[in-house]
């Protein structure tokens, strides 16, 4: 029976079964080879995406409209201040104005609720392009990505280190569940993922094989692992008086060479980007400035090395998404 995604919305990786994923990211690889062929077919011709943006992002806005552009879609981006979202129009009415006029919405934002509520009521596919609990578009990517490096995901070793709790720890440790992986969540305890999804995803891991694990020992955490995974320690929107907090708490959780050393000898290193590994940006400067330190969750060591696959993650991005946009609208 094939696989038949149309009309579906992208809300969490829980949504979906490890069949329809493994459809995704078969579908993104197929994609992926007939852009570099240069022989690609149109399947949005046509169509009207819009991307809704709460929170600026490079990747995830290019990835969105170069895909659309190259399946032949049209694109509108709505920044921070581009609509009236929130601010003089409610989501739900929102969701009701542009479920008449485009064919998919893709949204970027702060809260869950926001993506659900757009999904309730917008009447046509709903992509959660980031929120406050979930990340499920970078994990597609992030799993394409392994599968290319690794050649399987089924028993695959995936750390996370810095906060678990986070939207990109949420998401892998669902993605990990529910395609038979090993994750581990290393982090120091108060920032572990929400016992109910820990719990959530277990069940689904006795149906997959997966190990759910979480760890505050990143010796132990590293040991034998096949992807080093971390993420900023500070989320965007978030004050900057957590930075002081965040860097107190998750220094020791630094993906560092003796990390690497400690992992398997293939292990790849990966970030779903931007990283404070250098200060050749204005936020690191002033960390550098605030706090003294020059590299913050992966040293530049690391992020430079042959581990780090880090620009083919990124790119990736670009294919799932397309994947993605494909199957549902």
């Amino acid at each position: 029976m094939a696989v038949n995604l149309k009309g579906r919305s992208l809300r969490t990786l829980l949504d979906f079964s490890p069949r329809e994923i493994n459809y995704l990211l078969d579908l993104a690889r197929d994609l992926k080879r007939a852009k570099y062929a240069g022989n690609e077919a149109k399947n949005l011709k046509g169509k009207n995406i819009v991307l809704l943006f709460q929170k600026d992002s490079t990747r995830t806005r290019c990835a969105f409209e170069v895909a659309a552009l190259d399946q032949g879609a049209h694109v509108t981006y709505l920044g921070p201040s581009g609509s009236q979202m929130g601010k003089k129009e409610s989501i739900k009415d929102t969701a009701r104005v542009l479920g008449r006029m485009y064919d998919g919405i893709e949204f970027r934002g702060y809260k869950q609720n926001d993506v659900e509520e757009l999904i309730k009521y917008a009447g046509v596919p709903v992509f959660n392009g980031l929120t406050d609990q979930y990340h499920p578009t970078q994990i597609l990517a992030d799993f394409m990505t392994i599968i290319e490096q690794k050649k399987s995901l089924k028993g695959r070793k995936l750390v996370f280190f810095g906060d678990a709790k986070n939207n990109m720890g949420n998401s892998l440790m669902i993605g990990a569940a529910k395609m038979g992986m090993h994750f581990v969540g290393c982090a120091p305890k108060e920032l572990w993922p929400d016992q109910n999804l820990i719990n959530q995803c277990k069940t689904i891991a006795k149906e997959t094989g997966a190990i759910i694990e979480c760890e505050e020992d990143p010796m132990k955490a590293s040991k034998d692992a096949d992807v080093l995974y971390t993420d900023v320690w500070v989320s965007m929107g978030e004050p900057d008086e957590v930075w002081a907090q965040r860097i107190k708490l998750l220094t020791p959780y630094q993906i560092n060479m003796k990390l690497i050393k400690n992992a398997k000898e293939d292990v790849s290193f990966m970030h779903c980007l931007p990283a404070f590994h250098d200060l050749e940006t204005t936020t690191g400067q002033e960390i550098h400035d605030k706090f003294g330190l020059s590299e913050m969750e992966v040293t530049n060591e690391v992020f430079e090395s042959k581990h780090s696959i880090v620009f083919e993650e990124a790119e990736n991005r670009l294919h799932s998404i397309k994947a993605i946009m494909v199957s549902m609208i």
